[in-house]
């Protein structure tokens, strides 16, 4: 019973390692500038029946919002979207090609923005080979390391999230301590500014009296 209860703790094992190693659908993730006024493309080679997703959000600039499209091999319009601040699109790909989608900020004339993406491209494959044998301890593990796959994937959308969300969230506060501090400055200085002339007023009062004085006594 030793030697078979170590050989299912070894697959078990082995099925765990391969959970975690497994990858979802394939992609990119990328956080770019995009200027005002200008416009930024990406190019992805797909195959005919192919699933992708396009998520975009914005993370900085202006009111957080961007124009964005794709198109198909042919220059067809898939999506269309103006004045977003995120969104998400999922299209099977119909023909074969170099499928485009692109950013743009042309609305824009004097405010740059940050865009996150995610392009995840394909179906994810099966955690598990089907298996029609009974129950056993083994297949009740690999059930809880499928449990645990898909927790893991929630879990990375979850700090993907909270990462655009802290990193909103922490420019906002950095705009705002730059607004505080340069109204601290100008305050300091028109303080300044008024104490010198109260100064100087008083000054001129008391200069004025003692001229008025030595003119009388002569």
């Amino acid at each position: 019973e030793q030697p078979e209860a170590a050989g299912m703790g070894g697959r078990a094992l082995c099925w765990l390692l391969c959970l975690l190693q497994a990858g979802r659908a394939g992609g990119a993730e990328l956080t770019f500038q995009l200027p005002d006024s200008a416009r930024q493309c990406f190019h992805e080679p797909l195959q005919r029946g192919l699933k992708f997703t396009l998520d975009f959000q914005v993370i900085t600039g202006g009111h957080y919002d961007v124009d964005c499209y794709v198109e198909d091999p042919n220059g067809k319009t898939l999506y269309k979207e103006a004045k977003k601040q995120y969104d998400s699109f999922s299209h099977r790909a119909e023909v074969a090609g170099i499928y485009t989608f692109c950013f743009s900020n042309e609305f824009s004339t004097f405010s740059h923005k940050t865009v996150y993406f995610d392009f995840q491209v394909g179906d994810e494959p099966p955690i598990l080979p089907d298996m029609n044998h009974r129950v056993t301890a083994l297949t009740q593990m690999e059930s809880a390391c499928v449990t645990i796959h898909q927790a893991l994937n929630t879990v990375i959308d979850s700090q993907t999230h909270y990462r655009l969300r802290e990193a909103q969230d922490r420019i906002r506060a950095e705009e705002l301590n730059n607004h505080v501090s340069y109204w601290s400055v100008g305050e300091t200085i028109l303080v300044l500014v008024v104490s010198i002339s109260q100064v100087m007023l008083l000054k001129s009062f008391f200069t004025e009296t003692r001229a008025t004085t030595g003119a009388v006594s002569t």
